[in-house]
């Protein structure tokens, strides 16, 4: 199966050094809803990667994020973000990546169907190169990588992300408000994916999202596995592509995060946030 990790690999490549050149240029963007960003670099490197891909499988599937679809009842199927990250990306933020994943038999109504085959993240910013394939590890640069050994959640950063769309119609505020107050941290880098390669290769010991996509998660999933991690639900049932939340972790504090996502979600020991009129007494 390594064929498929060295091709993508050099697929990614080629479409990082490509929004690089975009990036370097500053180029403008424009909305795609009420605050989503496509660039000229999205469009770009999507039309790059699925000309690479159906040159290469043409017998595959291919679903990514800026609208390709096609022949979505193949055997294997193709998750494309060409471009993770697309708001830091535009306003200059260097952090985002390409993500290509490998999906067999994805069909939404069996889970045991939905096998993630291969996948490689790739940050140009910082040219690293995050691979994996079914049963074959993780790797960082060609060098594996695993999760991390922190054991509590007192002692664990994490990483979270908030929608651009409708954002004040997503709970995760208060997850992460509570997060933070039980934690080490929580960081919000804004990209998804690297998100979780960042908890493959051990810089975070969890990860959670509500609302993401396929193309947002098929590969990083993959490397938190192969790298000894858990992925599943909220409340610890599967994680499958379509789920539209995750939480992984290096394994070793799932439960006690699962725990605190139950409190939670039921409202039950909820530090108050301070006021900031009676703070601002304080100054005075």
């Amino acid at each position: 199966m390594t064929h498929y990790r060295q091709d993508i690999e050099a697929i990614a490549r080629e479409a990082g050094a490509l929004v690089m050149d975009y990036f370097a240029r500053r180029i403008t963007f424009e909305y795609k809803g009420e605050v989503d960003l496509v660039t000229e670099a999205d469009r770009a490197s999507e039309k790059l990667i699925v000309e690479r891909l159906r040159a290469r499988w043409p017998e595959h599937g291919i679903v990514a994020e800026e609208g390709t679809r096609s022949d979505p009842g193949a055997d294997y199927r193709w998750y494309v973000d060409p471009l993770d990250g697309t708001t830091n990306f535009a306003h200059g933020y260097p952090v985002f990546c390409i993500s290509i994943a490998l999906v067999r038999n994805a069909t939404p109504t069996s889970e045991k169907d939905e096998q993630l085959e291969a996948g490689v993240l790739y940050d140009p910013t910082r040219d690293e190169m995050f691979a994996a394939e079914r049963g074959q590890g993780a790797t960082l640069n060609g060098k594996p990588i695993h999760v991390s050994p922190t054991k509590n959640l007192a002692e664990s950063i994490l990483g979270t992300g908030f929608p651009s769309h409708k954002r004040h119609h997503n709970p995760n505020v208060h997850f992460y408000h509570q997060i933070t107050l039980r934690s080490h941290g929580v960081r919000r880098a804004g990209s998804a994916a690297l998100d979780l390669a960042n908890v493959a290769c051990g810089r975070y010991d969890g990860f959670w999202e509500f609302n993401l996509n396929p193309w947002d998660t098929a590969a990083g999933v993959l490397l938190v596995r192969e790298a000894g991690g858990r992925v599943t639900r909220f409340d610890g049932s599967p994680f499958r592509l379509d789920s539209r939340e995750v939480l992984a972790t290096n394994g070793l504090i799932h439960q006690e995060l699962m725990t605190n996502f139950e409190e939670i979600f039921a409202g039950r020991g909820l530090e108050e946030l301070p006021s900031p009129t009676e703070y601002a007494k304080t100054r005075s």
